[in-house]
């Protein structure tokens, strides 16, 4: 079995818990008394763990390796489920989701896990599978979440943790470590990441006209995707009427459309038209996606207009980490990546909170609509990178060729 596939499995399985519990959180936590901006508040606190973890563990990852950091966000993954499990209030609600958000903060080890597994050619279909991974669990997970629904809120979280933690164990025998001795050594001759040290870090990758780009671009299209996903339980609620068994099948249903673009269809797009050109594509996809979702009026209706959110995303976030870890010094690559989701982390934190305030004091359409417009910036952004930003260092890196501005 090769490394990306044992990877792929590892993130999957992984995915699948964080699946079960997303699209029931909203439901849980209204049974316990919140609104939608305690809700949004419930939703952010997973992401902001994520904020201040991100680059904890990938930074640390490039100094002890990527397998053993992996191997304990599986065990705390574990261990946050099971406290769901057992909730009996909102403040163990919320302490679950701040022990998952720790926990679940080394997504970039996996991507970093990646990059050290493939060439530069290879790398956005690697960060590819890692997304259909995300996908797949997507779709596993809030299915099996609306069926153990059926059973009360505490069923699902059992499922998880027992899941996260068989995992865990699997991964500790078959999961090899990716990143190179030397590597290794060549980052423990560097200063221990402290918090200024992360911020520094952070300050010298954003002074990188391409890689902040990318991060600008990943944080918001993170951002509106979190108001989404917060809000989305909530609005089918009003506009259609259905319950947390409803909200689990159609976010499957949206896994599995991501899955198959970022399984199957990026990596021919990307050699095709080159990953600038995706970028821009999945930013504007996304513009036209979140502008029609109010309009979403009956489930075939609403399951196109998922398509269209379904494309924008899965072409978005692999596509920008690939070409993020592409402009990233080899021994860097853990940092950057870390810096980065920890910024798509800040997306989800402030998306989450936005959106449970705008749904709940304004209209239940407008985080929608108000996502449009913010994703109209996103892929200005996306447009310039496009025309100005230089290619990485090896010239096959990039299929698309720089456009002298």
């Amino acid at each position: 079995m090769s490394r990306l596939t044992i990877i792929f499995l590892t993130v999957f399985i992984d995915l699948i818990g964080f699946g079960i519990v997303l699209p029931l959180l909203p439901f849980y936590a209204t049974d316990f008394g919140a609104d939608p901006v305690v809700i949004g508040v419930i939703v952010a606190v997973h992401p902001a763990m994520q904020f201040l973890f991100g680059p904890v563990w990938g930074r640390l990852s490039d100094r002890i390796g990527r397998r053993p950091v992996l191997l304990l966000g599986l065990v705390g993954s574990g261990l946050s489920y099971l406290l769901f499990g057992l909730a009996t209030n909102l403040t163990w609600l919320f302490a679950s989701r701040l022990l998952q958000g720790i926990a679940g903060a080394n997504i970039p080890v996996a991507q970093a896990y990646i990059a050290d597994s493939t060439d530069l050619e290879n790398r956005t279909r690697g960060m590819g599978l890692v997304g259909a991974a995300f996908g797949l669990g997507f779709i596993a997970g809030p299915a099996i979440g609306g069926v153990l629904v059926n059973f009360g809120y505490a069923a699902p979280g059992f499922f998880a943790a027992a899941l996260s933690l068989v995992n865990a164990g699997a991964a500790f025998f078959y999961l090899p470590e990716s990143l190179s001795p030397e590597a290794r050594a060549a980052v423990e001759r560097d200063e221990a990441p402290g918090l200024l040290g992360r911020l520094k870090l952070a300050a010298a990758f954003g002074r990188n006209p391409a890689i902040g780009t990318l991060m600008a671009i990943f944080l918001l299209a993170t951002f509106v995707f979190a108001a989404f996903t917060t809000v989305f339980p909530l609005w089918i609620g009003v506009k259609l009427d259905y319950d947390a068994q409803h909200a689990g099948y159609l976010m499957a249903y949206l896994g599995l459309l991501m899955a198959i673009v970022q399984g199957r269809m990026i990596g021919p797009m990307a050699r095709r038209f080159g990953e600038r050109r995706l970028l821009v594509v999945g930013t504007t996809v996304l513009i036209l996606g979140y502008a029609l979702m109010p309009l979403a009026d009956t489930l075939a209706v609403l399951c196109a207009v998922l398509v269209l959110i379904a494309l924008g995303s899965g072409l978005n976030w692999p596509t920008a980490t690939s070409l993020a870890s592409q402009h990233a010094p080899i021994d860097r690559q853990g940092g950057v990546l870390g810096v980065m989701q920890s910024l798509s982390a800040l997306g989800r934190m402030l998306g989450a909170t936005w959106a449970g305030w705008v749904f709940g004091t304004w209209q239940p359409a407008t985080p929608f609509t108000m996502s449009a417009v913010i994703m109209s910036l996103a892929a200005a952004f996306a447009i310039v990178f496009m025309i100005k930003a230089p290619a990485p260092q090896a010239a096959q890196a990039d299929p698309v060729a720089p456009t002298a501005v």
